[in-house]
């Protein structure tokens, strides 16, 4: 429960159609196996306690009587289990007879919410026997408890603030106006859904579609507990697709037929800050009412993956049709710049690296785009003390097989000149040694591009921009920045998807070796001609920057969180022990704060992703804000 986890459960239990003694034994076992496992919320099926498939035997009282004696069975059982359960069971109130969910927390009837919509049609006749909830609330003895019941209840931990539970039973997700759209408004986080949705061909797609769709809409955790072994196969057949959902992603999913439960961890902080964010999402909490309870606050052990590269699709399909969608928006936000300047040319400094590669990439594509031919970008090498052999030949063979323009302007004397203005003695390795040289590159650039009538094409991305790593009014300033959202791990894949597909074998083994060459800015003299300044060894692994960007960026969330985040993710990793993931987390947020005056005055570039700097965007910030809040949370993680 710590950090907004919320370990839950959806259920099916085998049951036995109207024997409710049987069906109440199960369940309380189901619930005692969940709460070993530290499951906080379980959700069973709909009509649970009796069996979905009674038909007109809901009529008999001996079926409504058995039902009530089983929940009172369970609410006794739950008395020692630290866990909220949803049962699903007929309840006649004033003469009539509701498909209700019973919210059960440690022996107490927390509240009764009967089913909203009732399918009447095709395999389904629940008007038959049900009468419709309302959202009036009204008080009432249940098993020897004054409870509520209605639909308009919320249920809310005082012990978890984020883990607030509205209920909806089957038929009401498949409307065209699910109560939960109305339980998410007033402030659920999580919504339980007891079903008994019957199998045929395609439903259990278009059911998970509906329940992923849902929990994105409402920007929620959602469970559907299915009925599945154990009903009647008069007219259908109950497959168990149990389903766990959070805003839009399929955490945990139990096949049909297969005979389990799905089970997770549901980040419920995560949902709270994806409403903050989003203006659209209005809270409207007329007509609720919420009843509170109490769970122990325990560490929740993540089971959920934890993506070590969330920018970066695992799946090797999907990670192919993201590249390519990319390449295009950039490509395309680069000729509609074209387009508009009338420029008659791109010039991109390219120097044989990852970042350069890639922005001549998309401005070779942009190109094509507009039916220009690929000389009409200009590609300028510009080396000076740090320049390898390697990366010089990449550049230029980068360049033949792209068919762009391509020229050399040694800096190197330029460089000493300037040295020579600012009386700096060119020997020594200081920031104003690299800097210089980065500085120069830029002058260069403009000024080749105000000569040939073109505008300069930026090649720095997002995770360079996040931690500061660019020189400012050098290398951090361009006309268009092309790779501004891109973050660095995503950059790799990018041109690894180029070499994939490229037009030639040539081509494919220049941006293999490319991909090979260490990330670094080369602006310290070589050493035996090899790199001698590595940037990852400078300012850290890219893959834990971008890693806890994402979740700086898209969630706000805080270090501890992030840390915990970390472990989960690159747990089993040798070289990221907890000091490492520590370094580095804190080396994020020392540079991230200390940088914001670089991005503060970006120039335009495409939003790629839903994580963006540029001040037009996403992320705003003052420059002289305090990292000291943050740097105290992470100091009291007391690593060593």
């Amino acid at each position: 429960m710590k950090d907004g986890f919320l370990k839950a459960a959806a259920l099916s239990p085998a049951l036995r159609v109207a024997d409710c003694a049987y069906n109440a034994g199960q369940i309380v076992s189901a619930l005692n196996d969940c709460a070993r496992r530290g499951v906080k919320l379980a959700v069973l099926p709909e009509l649970a306690l009796t069996g979905y498939t009674c038909g007109d035997l809901f009529f008999q009282q001996a079926l409504q009587q058995a039902a009530l004696a089983g929940l009172g069975e369970i609410l006794r059982a739950s008395e020692g289990l630290d866990l909220v359960a949803l049962v699903g069971l007929p309840l006649m109130v004033n003469g009539k007879l509701y498909n209700c969910a019973a919210v059960v927390c440690r022996g107490r009837l927390l509240g009764i919410v009967p089913k909203t919509c009732l399918p009447n049609y095709g395999e389904f006749y629940e008007k038959r026997h049900f009468a419709p909830g309302s959202k009036t609330v009204r008080t009432m003895t249940v098993c020897g408890q004054e409870t509520l019941f209605g639909t308009s209840l919320l249920f809310a931990c005082r012990q978890m603030p984020e883990f607030v539970l509205g209920v909806e039973l089957c038929e009401d997700l498949w409307s065209v106006l699910p109560p939960s759209t109305f339980h998410a408004m007033a402030g659920a986080t999580v919504i339980a859904n007891l079903s008994a949705s019957d199998e045929t061909v395609g439903k259990a797609e278009y059911r998970r579609d509906l329940v992923s769709n849902q929990s994105a809409r409402l920007l929620c955790g959602y469970l559907y507990a299915s009925a599945g072994h154990g009903e009647s196969t008069q007219d259908m057949v109950f497959a168990g697709h149990n389903l766990i959902a959070e805003n839009g992603a399929l955490l945990a999913e139990s096949q049909p037929f297969a005979g389990g439960d799905a089970e997770t961890e549901l980040d419920c902080a995560r949902m709270l800050a994806e409403r903050a964010r989003n203006t659209s999402f209005v809270p409207s909490e007329e007509g609720y009412q919420t009843v509170s309870f109490d769970l122990e606050v325990t560490d929740t052990v993540l089971t959920r993956r934890i993506d070590p590269a969330p920018f970066v699709p695992g799946d090797p399909l999907r990670r192919a049709q993201r590249c390519e969608l990319i390449l295009r928006m950039q490509a395309d936000g680069l000729a509609k710049r074209i387009e508009h300047t009338h420029a008659k040319t791109a010039v991109i400094g390219i120097s044989g690296g990852l970042d350069s590669c890639l922005a001549l990439l998309v401005a070779a594509r942009a190109m094509r785009q507009l039916g220009r031919p690929a000389a009409d970008v200009l590609a300028v090498t510009m080396p000076c003390f740090g320049t390898t052999k390697r990366t010089r030949s990449n550049a230029e063979i980068l360049c033949q097989e792209l068919g762009v323009s391509f020229r050399e302007v040694n800096i190197t004397n330029t460089v000493r000149s300037h040295f020579a203005d600012i009386g700096h003695d060119g020997q020594t390795p200081d920031v104003t040694f690299e800097n210089s040289q980065a500085r120069v590159r830029t002058l260069e650039l403009m000024d080749i591009a105000n000569l040939h009538g073109g505008f300069v094409v930026g090649t720095g991305d997002l995770s360079e921009l996040a931690l500061g790593w660019a020189t400012y009014n050098g290398d951090h300033m361009s006309m268009y920045g092309v790779n501004a959202g891109v973050p660095k791990t995503l950059v790799r894949h990018l041109v690894q998807y180029e070499a994939d597909t490229a037009s030639s074998e040539e081509l494919r083994r220049v941006l293999v070796d490319i991909l090979d060459t260490p990330v670094s800015p080369e602006l310290l003299p070589a050493k035996d001609g090899e790199i001698a300044q590595r940037t990852e060894e400078l300012v850290g692994p890219y893959e834990l920057h971008d890693f806890c960007l994402y979740y700086v960026l898209r969630f706000g969330f805080g270090p501890r969180k992030i840390f915990r985040l970390a472990q989960a993710a690159f747990a089993g990793r040798p070289e990221y022990p907890d000091a490492v993931l520590y370094k580095w987390l804190r080396s994020f947020y020392w540079r991230f704060f200390a940088q914001q005056f670089k991005r503060s005055c970006l120039p335009d570039g495409p939003k790629v992703g839903s994580v963006t700097l540029s001040p037009r965007g996403d992320w705003r910030m003052p420059s002289d804000a305090s990292a000291a809040a943050w740097l105290a949370q992470l100091e009291e993680l007391n690593i060593q």
